[in-house]
């Protein structure tokens, strides 16, 4: 079953497949009443499912007149920007942070969904093993997986 942020993501994704623009501006309280929910909840989708590492720019002005803008980002040449964002991958990575690079190149498709999740599944188990460094070791096994899947593929 689908949770109330599966939804209010597709409503603002098929929004922004439908634009020209590759943007979408949208009133928080407006969709908060479309959606029979508070505004937070809102500020919620946005904040965790639209970030950068997935491909999103989320601009928001509050106020009177205010509103919330959502782009995606282009990408014009996959791998090339798979691995600028592989680069910035700093020397830690929480959990969040890695699925939202996963999906993103999920979404771009650099990887499969079965490459996202066996991804997942070593980093996740290699992790567990260990108690103290476990946002160094992700970022490291991060890196060298993606890096070994997208230079296979080129």
């Amino acid at each position: 079953m689908s949770s109330l942020a599966d939804h209010i993501e597709a409503y603002i994704k098929k929004m922004l497949r439908s634009s020209k623009t590759n943007s979408v501006e949208l009133s928080r309280a407006q969709m908060a009443d479309d959606f029979s929910c508070v505004p937070s909840q809102i500020n919620y989708v946005l904040s965790t499912r639209f970030t950068l590492e997935r491909g999103y720019i989320v601009e928001s002005r509050r106020g009177g007149g205010g509103y919330i803008r959502v782009g995606r980002v282009e990408v014009t040449d996959c791998t090339s920007h798979a691995v600028r964002l592989l680069q910035s991958v700093g020397s830690e990575l929480t959990e969040k942070q890695m699925d939202n690079i996963l999906v993103h190149l999920k979404d771009h498709q650099v990887i499969s969904l079965q490459e996202l999740r066996l991804i997942r599944g070593i980093v996740q188990q290699e992790v567990s093993k260990i108690g103290q460094g476990k946002h160094v070791l992700r970022a490291s096994l991060v890196r060298s997986l993606l890096f070994f899947i997208i230079e296979s593929k080129s």
